[in-house]
């Protein structure tokens, strides 16, 4: 265990960009709220500032996790690559850590400490700009964004994000540490290229897309399975006590668990990381 801290710590000295990228989002949105226009917050209705401020809550934590969740997509097919370009995993070969420890202390900081610094800063900055909000702005909505038991739900919400898409997309994540742990070059074009061929030879072939249908339902169905609609079965039937409350009732946690995609994708995701895990212990450098 000792082995998977000073792992996940030299990830964090050696990728910079796993503080920086949140820094400078940071700072970019406390910016726009010392100096942009407050008064645009004076036509927002008295009854939906509980909506107001739950919704200014996750946009922006979800701006912090899309770009995060972008950044840990380039930190997989590059984390293996560049150990071998540099040969310094011949170093890290030499130190009692195996191939296993290295490769799923990769996979830890991927898939839950990179989002759990973007919701950190998220937090951060989402505390800073409601601060300066509710001084520029005293008579409108800033005193919604400082809302606890909101605040509250949506960090729950955040870490239940977190959680399910670490299980929804590991196939994504196994095959990503698996085109870093075996390429020569260009690690992102061959994570597309094998993909693209397949599908076109299926679709030339064999006239169907069914390859297509899976690599587009496992990157784009992520939400369908893992959240639901309101009550009234649509979010534009929403009032503003239900919106100030749908944090909790937003998860669909039966459904995520229940269905068999999410178990077939943690099959795959499971057998591609063991793939990686072999190519590491294979080929040592380029």
């Amino acid at each position: 265990m000792n082995n998977y801290g000073w792992l996940i710590r030299r990830e964090f000295w050696e990728r910079r960009a796993i503080w920086i990228v949140p820094a400078c989002i940071s700072g970019t949105l406390i910016l726009v709220a010392l100096f942009g226009r407050a008064q645009i917050l004076s036509d927002v209705p008295q009854e939906s500032s509980a909506f107001v401020g739950k919704v200014y809550l996750g946009l922006t934590g979800a701006l912090f996790i899309t770009v995060m969740t972008l950044y840990s997509t380039l930190y997989l097919l590059d984390c293996l690559y560049d150990d071998r370009r540099d040969r310094s995993v011949l170093f890290w070969k030499s130190l009692p850590i195996s191939d296993t420890d290295t490769v799923l202390s990769k996979l830890i900081v991927a898939l839950f400490a990179i989002p759990l610094v973007a919701v950190l800063a998220a937090d951060v900055t989402s505390l800073i700009v409601a601060f300066i909000v509710s001084i520029r702005a005293p008579t409108m909505i800033g005193g919604s964004l400082w809302q606890g038991s909101d605040w509250l739900q949506v960090q729950a919400l955040w870490l239940y994000v977190i959680l399910t898409m670490a299980i929804w997309y590991l196939p994504v994540s196994g095959w990503c540490l698996m085109v870093s742990a075996y390429v020569k070059r260009a690690p992102m074009l061959w994570s597309v290229l094998p993909l693209l061929g397949a599908y076109l030879i299926e679709r030339f072939f064999l006239g169907t897309h069914y390859i297509a249908q899976v690599i587009g339902g496992r990157l784009a169905g992520y939400a369908q399975v893992a959240f639901h609609g309101s009550s009234h079965g649509s979010p534009a039937a929403w009032d503003a006590q239900e919106a100030a409350n749908a944090a909790w009732q937003f998860m669909d946690i039966r459904g995520f668990f229940g269905s068999p995609a999410t178990w077939v994708g943690l099959g795959l995701g499971v057998a591609m990381v063991a793939a990686a895990i072999q190519m590491r212990m294979r080929r040592s450098d380029i």
